[in-house]
């Protein structure tokens, strides 16, 4: 059994799903196993898995439903299902992870806490020339490669070159609310399951900060890691980001918090069970 399942959401996205799985190709902690929900994709995805299985030291395990349009709460669901480990990291297949990526994740895992990691959001100009080489080197995190492609200067470039010292004391002043982050976010798998997972009503839009209230509400605290924990996430288009779906998910979320509630009866168990705070 491995030390940590890392959850990777996917659809239809294999450049960028191959440039992160490079980048867990490099990290410096190796006792892991990847799992990759993916809501549908077509079957290159599944090509593309099976090359890295082939080809690399990844342990790679793919679950699959059919595309039915934005169901990544169920998927999610039924990946975590299928996670060997007690601990369980959630990114997305559009999140590059720096080389120490899981190692800060393992080093801050606790009983009582789920962790709640950023990202660095980059260009679709930069994303796009972002190549197997510039992972595996590393120069996708090197603030000085990125502003030759154009990055601009921003106080947020401090997530890319922040380590030790300044990475703490940054997780430490951050406004930043430390909420359950779909593309960097690490728990206990038994602390998901007590909640019923992800709620499989919500669609884009907060469904990952809605598990992270409910956990709260069980009575889990959270750290951040902010500044220590590092990925680039590469642009892509949202076309499943619709008004409709951001309003049903606030009501959800808004329910939650103020019934404080821990189970969702929409979740991996389909029953109802009235647990409160």
């Amino acid at each position: 059994m491995p030390e940590i399942s890392v959850i990777l959401s996917t659809y239809n996205a294999e450049a960028w799903l191959e440039k992160v799985l490079w980048g867990y190709e490099c990290q410096i902690f190796k006792d892991f196993e990847i799992v990759i929900a993916d809501d549908g994709s077509r079957s290159s995805t599944k090509d593309l898995i099976n090359r890295f299985q082939n080809t690399t030291s990844l342990q790679l395990i793919h679950i699959w439903q059919e595309d039915d349009g934005f169901q990544k709460s169920k998927i999610l669901n039924k990946a975590l299902l299928a996670c060997n480990s007690e601990y369980i990291v959630m990114s997305d297949g559009d999140c590059i992870p720096r080389l120490d990526f899981l190692e800060v994740h393992a080093k801050h895992k606790q009983r009582g806490y789920f962790l709640s990691g950023g990202y660095f959001k980059l260009p679709m100009g930069i994303s796009k020339k972002i190549k197997e080489k510039h992972v595996l080197s590393g120069k996708c995190f090197s603030l000085k490669w990125l502003k030759k492609q154009g990055l601009k200067s921003s106080f947020k470039n401090n997530k890319l070159n922040s380590k030790g010292f300044k990475s703490e004391l940054l997780n430490t002043v951050t406004p930043t609310k430390m909420s359950w982050n779909g593309h960097n976010s690490s728990g206990w798998k038994d602390d998901i399951l007590a909640i019923n997972g992800f709620d499989e009503r919500m669609q884009y839009g907060g469904q990952d900060r809605e598990l992270g209230e409910r956990l709260f509400n069980y009575g889990i605290k959270s750290k951040q890691i902010r500044y220590s924990a590092v990925c680039v996430h590469l642009d892509h288009k949202r076309g499943y980001n619709t008004k409709e779906s951001i309003a049903k998910n606030k009501a959800i979320r808004k329910y939650t918090r103020d019934s404080k509630t821990i189970w969702t009866s929409y979740g991996i168990t389909k029953e109802s069970i009235e647990l409160t705070a």
